[in-house]
């Protein structure tokens, strides 16, 4: 048993309810409009179904389910890699709660949750089976699905490979429809480049470049300074350093009389080496410095072809190197991009992966395929359609699609004899339900989740097919926990609990709840389901059902 309890608070016309359902196969009844179906609908929200304000009841400020299950051991892994702690020697705690704007709150075990990690754990506790199941036996997608998951076919890789190859050829198309477009990008790149490539600028050789030209450009004016600094400070007549000399001379005479003379002649004479070094190097400057006319003029050249590049291409004349290297790099990018044969080959290689992974896929459908309509042909023979068959059809695709090489129809002919015809053509609502529900019986068996539900999947049958399939749910009872919404005395009276909905005013507000029922509780609502009104004859036909 997974589930065990049930706490439903202010959620639609159910003040408070609490529930623990047994195991087994339980059964819920109650009149049409009772709120059979709200119950459902408060685990499905539990289980992280959309929040809606309109499931808070009228003048409550929010609506609360809570319920506790077993941890099944195939939802361990899970709960550790979100994060949730739980063992299998503890229960599992869920809880969501909506407010009146429709604001959604969930916790697992008492941690924050999202709907999305309600509604992945929820695929492994309870599997809900919908009164109109029918409906999706009308969809190809919904067909395929099923198939899928009875054969336990894990088309990941098959979802992969598709998209690998689309995305493979997606890239060749652009190539090939651009192709004319990069070679005029190419031409024109490669011009630019090799326009600059005769430049070749260096990175950090344009302020290096303007130094050079300065001093070329002024070096007469150079030595022009030199040469009079020279003369100022050595050769000229007076100099710098023969009146240093001089005033040290004069100092040195009478620092003997007075000490702070001998501080001076001491500073000076410092001052005195110092010009000295500076004319030593005035002098080698004015010797080494030379006009070098031709040099000038290389770079009077340079400098101009540098500068016009730079305005023909819109760039600082420091930013022409790297706009030259980018230019180089895109035009590597667009022949990678250009390079359709390489891509052709690509594209060639994930279509062939893709194809291999899908025969891959078809091999594995053909058998599950076969044992599907077996096990659905074999559980329509007891619901009112002996003699019948469903045919699980693969149909060949002219052109692979991104589910396979396949299309899945469902056929079925209701009696012997009858050919089968695709499902979507079945007039008969009653046969559309009971099929679903020879489906729900076949693949539910394979299932992992420990609880299944059934929302009035029952309809448009009755009689003795109502018979076999309160039978068909007590059976399953034995294996999973069960919980059918019906309106069939028959199946209710398999059940092996039975609660009943019951609808009243409560204060002037209308509110649902539950009762479990026993005894001649029990035979007064079956009784009633046969559209008895307590009559001998109805109560003894109840009685009646309830025998083993």
């Amino acid at each position: 048993m997974s589930w065990r309890r049930l706490t439903v608070r202010d959620f639609v016309i159910v003040d408070r309810l609490e529930l623990e359902p047994g195991p087994g196969f339980t059964a819920l009844t109650g009149e049409t409009g009772a709120g059979k179906s709200i119950l459902i609908d408060a685990l499905q929200l539990l289980l992280g179904g959309r929040a809606e304000a309109q499931v808070v009841r009228e003048g409550a400020a929010r609506a609360e389910v809570a319920g506790e299950f077993e941890v099944p051991a195939s939802a361990q892994a899970w709960l550790q890699d979100q994060g949730f702690d739980a063992t299998e020697d503890e229960p599992l705690l869920l809880r969501r709660v909506v407010d009146a704007q429709g604001r959604s709150r969930a916790w697992i075990n008492g941690s924050p949750a999202t709907a999305a990690q309600l509604r992945e754990l929820g695929a492994w506790l309870v599997d809900i089976h919908g009164q109109h199941a029918w409906q999706s036996l009308t969809r190809p997608d919904a067909m395929r699905a099923l198939l899928d998951r009875y054969g336990r076919i894990d088309t990941s890789a098959l979802q992969a490979a598709w998209t690998a190859w689309r995305a493979a050829q997606e890239t060749l198309r652009e190539a090939e429809a651009g192709q004319a477009a990069r070679e005029q990008e190419c031409e024109r790149l490669q011009w630019q480049i090799d326009e600059v490539a005769r430049l070749a600028p260096g990175d950090d050789e344009w302020p290096e470049l303007n130094r050079q030209h300065a001093r070329l450009a002024n070096a007469q004016a150079l030595i022009d300074a030199a040469q009079a600094a020279l003369d100022a400070l050595d050769t000229g007549e007076p100099n710098a350093r023969a009146l240093l000399a001089h005033a040290i001379g004069r100092l040195r005479e009478h620092q003997h009389i007075e000490p702070r003379y001998g501080e001076w002649v001491t500073v000076l004479q410092q001052a005195l080496d110092q010009v000295g070094d500076v004319c030593r190097d005035v002098a080698h400057a004015a010797q080494g410095t030379e006009l070098q006319p031709e040099t000038l003029a290389a770079l009077d050249e340079r400098l101009a072809r540098w500068l016009a590049l730079a305005r023909r291409y819109r760039c600082a004349p420091e930013e022409l190197p790297q706009r030259w290297r980018a230019w180089q790099q895109r035009l590597r990018d667009v022949q990678r991009q250009g390079d359709v044969e390489s891509l052709r080959q690509a594209a060639t290689l994930t279509e062939q992966a893709f194809l291999q992974a899908a025969r891959q896929v078809s091999q594995q459908r053909v058998p599950a395929a076969q044992r599907l309509q077996a096990a659905i042909t074999d559980a329509m023979q007891g619901l009112g359609m002996s003699g019948g068959r469903f045919v699980v059809q693969l149909e060949p695709l002219a052109q692979a699609q991104a589910y396979g090489l396949e299309r899945v129809e469902f056929l079925v002919a209701g009696h012997a004899g009858a050919t089968p015809r695709p499902v979507a053509k079945v007039a008969s609502g009653g046969e559309l339900s009971r099929l679903a529900l020879a489906i729900a019986v076949a693949t539910s068996a394979l299932g992992e989740a420990p609880t299944l539900i059934f929302d009035e999947i029952d309809s448009g049958i009755g009689g003795t097919v109502a018979h076999t399939v309160g039978r068909l749910m007590r059976r399953l009872g034995t294996q999973r926990q069960v919980l059918a919404v019906t309106h069939l005395p028959q199946v209710a009276a398999c059940a092996h609990h039975h609660w009943h909905v019951r609808k009243r005013t409560v204060g002037g507000a209308t509110v649902s709840d539950v009762t479990p029922l026993d005894g001649e509780a029990r035979v007064q609502e079956l009784a009633r389901m046969l559209g008895g009104t307590g009559t001998e004859a109805s109560l003894a036909h109840a009685r009646e059902l309830l025998q083993p």
